[in-house]
């Protein structure tokens, strides 16, 4: 879900509010849900690049998919034995963009067919991996984002393991 403004200076409260309704409450009420009901499998759920990456010309919405991301990593070792990972899909060539085909078309970009999303939900589905967010590209094999490492805190020189629960 776009919010539309590019200019966060004018974003409405209303669209703000819209764009995490959809984007990070509709996935983590989703989570919450599926998890009461399974007692494993799968749960895939969709991102975006632009929870990946900067994206400039829809701030808010950059942010709402980078909350499902980061919710994606987070959570997926509290639902264990459930698996859960995300899908990351570049620009797909849905009714969404119709008013931008176009453009798109006029520039040469390459747009992802729905089938080829649909196919990386699978691999998402089947990976036996837990907490991975999956790039969906044009031309590319779906595989999932390898985040990097952060430099972890030292104490005196030598290395400190990951904070207490």
């Amino acid at each position: 879900m776009l919010t539309g403004e590019t200019d966060p200076r004018k974003l409405t409260d209303q669209q703000y509010r819209r764009a995490l309704a959809v984007n990070v409450d509709g996935v983590v009420f989703g989570v919450r849900r599926l998890a009461q009901v399974m007692d494993g499998g799968a749960i895939v759920v969709t991102a975006s690049l632009a929870g990946l990456t900067a994206m400039p010309s829809d701030v808010i919405y950059s942010l709402t998919k980078h909350a499902v991301v980061g919710f994606v990593r987070s959570v997926a070792p509290l639902l264990e034995p459930i698996r859960i990972n995300a899908v990351c899909p570049g620009i797909a060539d849905t009714a969404m963009i119709d008013r931008q085909r176009d453009a798109f078309a006029a520039a040469g970009f390459p747009l992802l067919r729905p089938e080829e999303v649909a196919d990386a939900v699978w691999l998402a589905a089947t990976s036996e991996g837990s907490g991975e967010c999956w790039f969906v590209q044009p031309g590319r094999e779906p595989a999932p984002f390898r985040f990097p490492n952060l430099p972890g805190p030292r104490r005196e020189g030598a290395k400190v393991g990951p904070p207490p629960s």
